[in-house]
């Protein structure tokens, strides 16, 4: 009887999962809530999220920081990701590194990587590798080795560039699975007319599957509360976030409304430590 009873559970599980990985592979990795409220237009943003959005953002940091988010899709503890990060920065550079856990014991992906970003003249280049680990019950666990890279260019003090590779190799599941991971392509442009508007706008595409666009605008309300909005194409989707920043601590929430999935709520929480 019990198997009688894992059994669609797992089937469930693994429909809803393929679902939640129907656009890019990608869409259950952490991302931070002040790029989910951006529809995830995040490849010209330099902050701490870099070391999970585009490593070549992260040099654009200002102090050595760490974090913390929880995602939670479709009131299921089974579609939840955690997330946690740390970067140090230094003169022009920052190290960084990133781990996440997505799903249960029937279907889960965890990673870990470490990143290294450079800023030199008008762009911040960086480069991540990471180790992830696919468990699927019943069938075992893969892993694979993932290298990722990225940039972030200043082409006036108001229009910036930014581009990110992930997979770069083509890396499989797992040494005994012959398929292989997402490897997706994103590049963007972002708008900062003044310090309390950013208006984000990019592609991405996986190799296998059609573009996505997405839109993203941040307004500084009252220089610590931040609004945002965004937007996806394929499937569309809408997003919608708040963001608190004082002095020491960032914290940041947003709302995403999928066709298929309802309703996602994504907090991160971020920690400097600033100098005396």
């Amino acid at each position: 009887m019990a198997d009688f009873i894992k059994f669609p559970l797992l089937f469930f599980l693994t429909l809803v999962c393929s679902i939640a990985f129907a656009q890019t592979g990608t869409e259950a990795f952490p991302r931070g809530g002040r790029s989910m409220g951006l529809g995830n237009a995040n490849v010209t943003i330099g902050d701490i999220w870099s070391i999970f959005n585009n490593i070549g953002g992260l040099a654009k940091i200002e102090n050595t920081q760490a974090t913390f988010s929880y995602d939670h899709r479709l009131n299921l503890d089974e579609l939840t990701t955690l997330a946690a990060g740390a970067v140090i920065k230094g003169k022009n550079k920052a190290f960084g590194l990133g781990i996440s856990s997505f799903g249960s014991e029937h279907y889960s992906q965890n990673q870990i990587g470490i990143g290294f970003s450079n800023q030199l003249g008008i762009a911040s280049l960086g480069i991540k590798v990471n180790y992830l680990q696919t468990s699927i019950e019943g069938f075992g666990t893969g892993g694979a080795a993932i290298i990722e890279f990225g940039g972030v260019a200043e082409l006036t003090p108001e229009l910036f560039f930014g581009a990110h590779v992930y997979n770069v190799t083509r890396a499989k599941y797992g040494k005994n699975s012959d398929d292989r991971l997402p490897t997706t392509v994103k590049a963007g442009l972002s708008y900062r007319p003044n310090s309390k508007v950013m208006v984000n706008m990019e592609a991405e595409k996986d190799i296998l599957l059609d573009p996505m666009l997405k839109m993203g605008l941040e307004y500084n309300l009252m220089n610590r509360v931040w609004t945002r909005v965004g937007m996806n194409t394929q499937p569309n989707k809408f997003f919608f976030g708040i963001g608190f920043r004082p002095k020491r601590f960032h914290i940041d929430y947003a709302l995403t409304q999928h066709p298929n999935l309802g309703n996602t709520h994504h907090f991160s929480f971020n920690y400097l430590f600033l100098g005396k």
